[in-house]
């Protein structure tokens, strides 16, 4: 009996780290039919490594990419052939998401022509060949790195989140990929950005051991980190700074009882010991709080000036925002960077709406056919607890998943709205009976915590464009002009101006503003632009397109790597300027980037941007966005030179040797900008007529839901509210205000706006954090108003409660209006094609969990969905 040939339809995704072990998920059609199929990279005709593959079903299969030998990808470029070409793809500035380190950009990457060997298949071989429209080239990205702990290895946990430091972490992985490990016990990624990770360890200290359960010789937690199946990493140790608690056995029951005795004689010395303890940390706190007050003071007549300067900037923003507003982006491309964040070329994206003159392929009618199962309230809740009790189901499934489901909701939202209720419902019950109930949302670890973030940002999209979107705009915007103000380094992006201690420029750069003229031919006028003389080229460029392109949204502006800055003196003299060229000084293998000062710029000096010119030298010079260039042994620097002795020390170190001057700095920019960031905590902790229906609706339901279990604490309730809206999605608009405006967000004003969050989270706490002489520099610079936006927080959610009740039918009605206004913004099919991709790998459990729920055996749901996938297979055969 012979059966057809393994056809390949999709392969994502396709981009790995060079050691391989990525898991790349291949679609197609009879995957089933070869025993052992393998994957193989090509460097022109070459293999150069394969790996096995693993068949889930008849039309999927699972393959870990293919390491490639460190050699082979150094290999230089070759322009041999089109077939199996290996190139390496020219440095190139990329965004990623969520709260990543721009120094990621600018990586190299390196292309390989994939197939597969399938017995003797050569169509799956060949694919390029046989498969034309096949995406077959998998990119492959330098390795992730994590650093070890400082010191000697081992951490103190003070219950926060930890954070762990390393570089390339998101080039070919998400979350939901990189696995931490603190002994045998999980610890919950919460982030990942390009240059940092950050989870949360379980509440108790694990066992001393490692990942495997083996001992470690210091008897404490070893911290792994694995990333795919091939890299693994052993970032230190774990020491847990509560008292670790110990099951007594039998036996020391009866040494207990006879201790009762001295243990109450001594109660006494301990009480006395522990007052003297309790007033000296009171008295601690009262010190640093009159530091904290006189540091202010010292900088208040500094703050003053600059917030005059600040603030006229400010208001001819203002200004201009009543003529052309805010630069918003459209609803569909808000909805990809909130649903699918740093990803840029999702299925979705493509058009996937039939065009067959209504002749449609058994593929086509079988997803149909799924789609009105997932209409379908009982299935859909079934599958999504039936994928949920699957261990091989992660957090990037679960995140994915819900936000395929929000998509196809999107044009029936009253229904995706019931869903969600139930699924919430489902969670509250399992939360009501845990021990810590507060805790409920406060990750994304369930399909439906993602499902509420999709939900309440579908719902608050007019809210944020017409309401709460132009505070949020101006407070960006005064982060960024008052940063900018003073020097930036260009390579490590630390500041004078910053409210982030790591991103503090940590030494006295000396500096002096100029103002340059800029002449531009559609301008009638020269343009006045302040800039600083320490400031590099592309800073320049920069400053000068933010005057020329200020009522313009970012995506619309010319980029500054298009445009050259032309310095025209004397008589009819132009020079282009450049953060490189024949005139950059290189020292002991250091090059310092060209800047104002280098070339003697000087006040009043004229200059224009012209469109990059491919003969000037600049234009074949990438941009200097990394500290190094290891092909020619060159380390770039630009405000401050690192000493060889000084790599690798911690910067804590450093640091505290004279905290007062970093703190003023730290004051002096807080002060600056403090108006503009009670100006947006009182725009979105304010009750009115703008804010959605969905939110009374949402809040009531918690405290529906509380008062149902018996819940009597009202932290309980709090917490959850302040989970669901400040947190959940209020928290996650002020690190990235690049999801809903056409803006720019740089390093520097990232670091400063994940301070902003943190207050905004600490203001949501109903617990007082102490503050001692290790506290973060960011709760000290907000310590002292943290009560008052407390009282905000507190006074927002009564004015909710006391509200008008929304009734189910305003809120249909509210879902409708919505569906009915961006129904047609995405092609439901391909979500439903990228959701079937679960249901196909968890076919069985699936259609178990339906057949043992009484319901949905009623509805006959399971041989429903075994009828889709006879469908998809009867393109093969008529039987099924």
């Amino acid at each position: 009996m012979y059966t057809e040939d393994p056809t390949i339809v999709k392969i994502s995704p396709l981009k790995s780290f060079v050691s391989g072990g990525r898991n790349v998920v291949v679609i197609g059609s009879n995957l089933h039919a070869v025993q052992q199929p393998r994957i193989a990279v090509f460097f022109e005709d070459q293999v150069l490594n394969e790996t096995v593959c693993e068949v889930l079903s008849p039309s999927v299969m699972s393959c870990p990419s293919p390491p490639i030998n460190a050699e082979a990808y150094r290999t230089p470029p070759t322009n041999s052939g089109t077939k199996g070409r290996y190139h390496e793809s020219a440095p190139r500035n990329r965004n990623y998401n969520n709260d990543q380190d721009a120094s990621g950009s600018g990586r190299d990457e390196w292309r390989f022509r994939l197939g597969f060997a399938m017995d003797d298949v050569s169509s799956v071989w060949e694919l390029p060949r046989n498969f034309p429209t096949l995406h077959s080239d998998l990119v492959y990205v330098p390795d992730p790195q994590l650093f070890p702990f400082e010191g000697d290895g081992m951490k103190l946990y003070k219950g926060e989140s930890l954070v762990i430091e390393g570089e390339n972490l998101r080039l070919a992985s998400t979350e939901s990929e990189v696995n931490v490990t603190i002994g045998t016990k999980p610890c919950n990624i919460t982030s990942l950005a390009m240059n940092q990770l950050v989870c949360m360890p379980p509440e108790v200290q694990p066992s001393g051991t490692d990942e495997v359960g083996r001992w470690t010789e210091n008897s404490y937690p070893m911290v792994v980190v694995r990333i795919g199946s091939n890299l693994r990493f052993e970032v230190g140790y774990l020491r847990y700074e509560v008292t670790k608690t110990y099951n007594f056995p039998p036996e020391a029951v009866g040494g207990l009882i006879a201790g009762v005795v001295a243990i109450l004689l001594l109660s006494l010395i301990i009480v006395v010991l522990l007052r003297h303890k309790s007033s000296q940390a009171e008295r601690e706190y009262k010190r640093i709080q009159l530091q904290m007050d006189d540091l202010e003071k010292s900088v208040r007549i500094e703050c003053k000036q600059a917030f005059a300067e600040l603030q006229t900037v400010v208001t001819d923003l203002t200004n201009d925002l009543q003529s052309v507003g805010i630069p918003t982006l459209d609803h569909r491309t808000y909805v990809m960077k909130v649903f699918f964040p740093g990803v840029y070329d999702h299925p979705l994206l493509q058009d996937n709406k039939l065009k067959n003159n209504g002749i449609y392929s058994n593929y086509e009618v079988a997803m149909s056919q799924f789609q009105q199962l997932i209409l379908n309230k009982s299935f859909l809740v079934t599958f999504i607890n039936t994928l949920e009790n699957q261990k091989s189901f992660t957090i990037r499934d679960r995140v994915n998943v819900a936000s395929l489901l929000m998509i196809i909701f999107m044009g029936r939202l009253e229904y995706g709205t019931d869903v969600l209720r139930t699924l919430l419902l489902q969670l509250i019950e399992r939360s009501a009976s845990s021990k810590h109930p507060q805790l409920m949302l406060r990750r994304t670890e369930s399909v439906v915590e993602k499902m509420l973030t999709n939900w309440l940002a579908l719902s608050m999209y007019d809210y944020l464009k017409d309401y709460a979107g132009s505070s949020l705009f101006l407070l960006f915007s005064a982060i960024k002009h008052q940063v900018e103000k003073g020097p930036v380094d260009a390579i490590t992006y630390d500041a004078r101006y910053s409210l982030c201690e790591a991103r503090l420029l940590r030494e006295q750069v000396g500096y002096e503003p100029v103002t340059i003229q800029v002449i531009q031919e559609d301008q009638d006028d020269k343009i006045h632009c302040r800039v600083n003389d320490c400031d590099t080229i592309t800073q320049v460029k920069s400053k000068i397109l933010d005057i020329l392109y200020k009522n313009t949204p970012f995506s619309l502006r010319p980029s500054i790597h298009d445009v050259d800055l032309e310095w025209r003196h004397g008589r009819g003299g132009h020079l282009i300027l450049a953060d490189e060229d024949l005139t950059t000084k290189t020292m002991n293998g250091w090059r310092q980037l060209n800047t104002l000062r280098h070339y003697g710029v000087k006040d009043l000096a004229v200059m224009s941007l012209v469109m990059k010119q491919n003969d000037s030298f600049s234009s074949n010079l990438s941009p200097i966005m990394v500290p190094c260039d290891l092909e020619q042994g060159i380390k770039y620097w630009h405000l401050v030179k690192p000493e060889d002795e000084a790599i690798g020390q911690p910067k804590d170190i450093y640091y505290k040797a004279i905290p007062e001057i970093f703190l003023t700095r730290l004051l002096s920019t807080k002060g600056t900008v403090e108006k503009f960031v009670e100006d947006f905590l009182k725009t979105i902790l304010t009750v009115n007529e703008a804010l959605p229906p969905a939110i009374k609706w949402l809040f009531d339901l918690l405290d529906d839901a509380a008062h149902s279990y018996g819940i009597t604490d009202p932290e309980v309730p709090h917490a959850w509210k302040s989970n669901c809206l400040p947190l959940r999605f209020w928290v996650n608009f002020i690190k990235n205000p690049d999801f809903i405006l056409d803006v720019q967000k740089t390093p520097i004003v990232d670091s400063c706006l994940s301070v902003i969050a943190q207050t905004l989270m600490d203001a949501c706490s109903t617990s007082e954090h102490r503050l001692g002489k290790d506290s973060p520099s960011n709760k000290l610079l907000f310590a002292k108003d943290i009560p008052k936006y407390r009282e905000k927080v507190l006074s927002f959610y009564h004015g909710i409660a006391a509200m008008p009740k929304v009734t189910d039918q305003e809120l249909c009605a509210a879902m409708q209006a919505l569906s009915l206004a961006h129904s047609t913004e995405f092609e439901p099919s391909g979500a439903v094609k990228e959701l079937y991709v679960y249901a196909a790998k968890y076919k069985d459990q699936v259609l178990n969990g339906l057949e043992t729920d009484p319901y949905c055996r009623k509805l006959h749901l399971s041989h429903k969905l075994h009828n889709v996938a006879c469908t998809l297979e009867g393109e093969q055969t008529s039987v099924c």
